[in-house]
């Protein structure tokens, strides 16, 4: 697999040193999986395939158990992620209120479907069951700031505040 570091091996020694101190705080075993996943997502902001490899080393875990453990908890990502995490509520409340259509507004303004990121890294967009603001509704959540009882002519001037 290739590493995001370029391959070479100044380079992969460079990149994975967060990780390295990571690891170091931990035991290196089973129970530290998660931790020590949760810590790396802070450093690299994500988890692509090459740290999972070298944590599972070196918790002793097959690649498969760590990745398992990554795709089933949805605080982990595999991609990486944009600077402002915007969250459009989809529960019922925001639904009868119009939230597909402020769903809709984003997806045009930003050129991105729900739970992918912008090429620019500035956004990424999810479709969330329910934000607990049902007053608010449709409701979003841009990183914690909470926006509520929207229209879609208001996303164009959200967008706008976090660029």
């Amino acid at each position: 697999m290739d590493c995001a570091c370029g391959n070479s091996e100044q380079n992969k020694e460079e990149y994975l040193a967060p990780l390295r101190e990571v690891l170091k705080n931990y035991d290196g075993k089973q129970k530290d999986l998660i931790p020590v996943l949760q810590d790396t997502q802070e450093e690299y902001g994500y988890l692509p395939a090459e740290i999972l490899a070298e944590i599972a080393a070196g918790l002793d875990l097959p690649f498969s158990r760590v990745y398992g453990v990554v795709t089933f908890y949805s605080q982990f990502h595999l991609e990486p992620r944009g600077e402002n995490i915007i969250r459009i509520c989809m529960g019922t409340a925001c639904h009868v209120r119009g939230g597909s259509k402020i769903l809709e507004k984003f997806k045009d303004e930003l050129g991105i479907e729900a739970d992918e990121t912008t090429e620019d890294l500035k956004f990424t967009m999810e479709s969330v069951a329910c934000i607990g603001a049902c007053g608010l509704a449709p409701v979003i959540m841009v990183n914690d700031n909470t926006h509520g009882r929207l229209v879609p002519d208001d996303v164009p001037e959200i967008i706008a505040q976090y660029e």
